[in-house]
């Protein structure tokens, strides 16, 4: 890594300390996060980052400790973006951008992937772009700022072009062989990594890749044949990127070997355990988050994972994890696995970010919950009365009484983001009790409609009777 140059040390130095200053924010767990804290330490950062433009050209490449400090704060802020419910605003996409960068360089170390899996990347590089365009257009944010995020962008969508082009080279012939190995080789990995025997899911995934490497016709690909180890297409001819499928057929049978071979030792070494150890940790407790997120995430606490993980991605040499001795044991798939398994989570979780404060994230869980308990009694029906309402519209009541001048106020007296959000749910919960009292109405006229009925019936036989 370059030196910091002597004009740029002292916009270094306010960088850590902005940094350290989001740290202790982020860990203070005693209040929400206002967002006039997140404004204040954002102006900070637009002056140093407007400071370091200055002094810099466009048209060069730096890298060095300034550069990965700005990176720490950026990704910082931008989860204190997501945090206070500002997920359209454009520091609030560095932190994805980030993420899905990633993403896209394992999957292009890999060469495992195909046009459906960079098809979502595509589209949310796109997303994002607009949202920062659009703060650029309104002037909502300095340029100093978009332009940074732009730069992120396009770099992102360079590495997808990358992998796009690497694509466009397979012949048509061998497009479902390459999405078929694709597949199973995800499929071995994930295997490699679970818990307990995996013979009963393995064999049949060993008879798919047979069947590929001798091409038999429960293949329905009757215009290629495999020969001599090469896949050929009509008339004999060798397709095109010939080597991307034969290779990535190769590494598929490594993979089953190695689960089959290294089963009872969970295929991986005891040098690689503490790091397996380590990222199973971290996968669990992502993928708790990704279902109780609503509840308990705060989009800052991500920042650990991300740490924890790019710092065990340092520790490989050569894209692959070593012992102390520099050899490379066994178990390398399964570490690999979990580790892009982490960040694809990180990832979700970011992009599943709502765009509500974390200050009025309890009232809109709980109006969430209403919604969907109101929704399942009107898809059911009753009977029902009054009183089995009562529960839903003493939760509305409570909820109601918080807003003042139909608005939500923060503990500091300013409005968190979220608002339309919130109320949009609460009206239409009101309305569905309105639709369960109306059908409660229409239930007890009916009631009283039979009665009539059968009063006048019963009226009616008196009568019959006495004659």
């Amino acid at each position: 890594m370059a030196s910091v140059p002597q004009e740029e040390l002292p916009i270094l130095e306010n960088l850590i300390n902005i940094r350290n200053r989001l740290t202790a924010l982020k860990k203070d767990r005693g209040e929400f996060i206002k967002a006039s804290d997140v404004n204040q330490l954002y102006q900070s950062v637009v002056k140093q980052v407007t400071k370091l433009n200055n002094v810099r050209d466009d048209n060069t490449t730096y890298n060095n400790r300034l550069d990965t400090t700005l990176a720490d704060v950026f990704s910082l802020l931008s989860l204190f973006y997501l945090t206070i419910g500002k997920t359209r605003d454009a520091p609030a996409t560095y932190s994805q951008i980030a993420s899905m960068r990633q993403i896209l360089n394992h999957m292009n170390e890999s060469a495992v992937y195909n046009e459906t899996d960079l098809a979502p990347f595509h589209r949310r590089l796109a997303d994002l772009r607009q949202i920062i365009q659009n703060d650029a257009e309104s002037s909502k944010h300095p340029k100093a700022i978009t332009k940074l995020l732009e730069r992120q962008l396009n770099e992102c969508d360079m590495i997808v072009k990358q992998l796009q082009d690497s694509l466009s080279v397979l012949s048509p012939e061998l497009v479902p062989v390459h999405q078929k190995l694709v597949t199973i080789r995800r499929q071995l990995v994930a295997l490699a990594a679970k818990e307990g025997s995996q013979k009963a899911e393995l064999k049949p995934l060993q008879e798919e890749l047979r069947r590929i490497d001798s091409l038999s016709t429960s293949l329905t690909l009757p215009c290629l044949t495999r020969v001599d180890g090469k896949f050929l297409g009509p008339g004999g001819v060798v397709p095109a990127s010939q080597a991307i499928c034969s290779s990535l057929l190769e590494e598929c049978f490594d993979i089953a070997q190695e689960i089959k071979a290294h089963e009872d030792s969970k295929n991986v070494a005891s040098s690689l355990k503490p790091i397996y150890d380590r990222l199973t940790g971290i996968r669990s407790e992502l993928e708790s988050l990704v279902l109780t997120h609503r509840w308990s995430l705060r989009e800052t606490d991500l920042w650990n994972y991300s740490l924890s993980l790019q710092e065990i991605d340092k520790m490989r040499v050569d894209g692959k994890f070593v012992d102390s001795e520099g050899s490379r044991p066994p178990g390398q798939y399964v570490l690999l696995y979990l580790l892009r398994r982490c960040y694809g989570l990180i990832y979700r979780l970011l992009s599943s970010s709502e765009p509500v404060s974390e200050e009025l994230m309890p009232i809109a869980n709980k109006l969430t919950t209403v919604k969907k308990c109101l929704n399942e009694v009107l898809k059911y029906g009753g009977p029902f009365n009054a009183r089995d309402l009562y529960p839903y519209q003493l939760a509305l009541f409570q909820i109601d009484s918080l807003r003042k001048d139909g608005r939500f106020v923060g503990v500091d007296g300013t409005v968190p983001e979220g608002q339309g959000i919130i109320n949009a749910n609460l009206s239409e919960c009101h309305e569905l009790i309105e639709m369960l009292k109306e059908s409660m109405d229409e239930a007890e006229t009916e009631i009283e409609d039979d009665e009539d009925i059968e009063d006048d019936e019963s009226s009616q036989s008196e009568d019959d009777y006495g004659q």
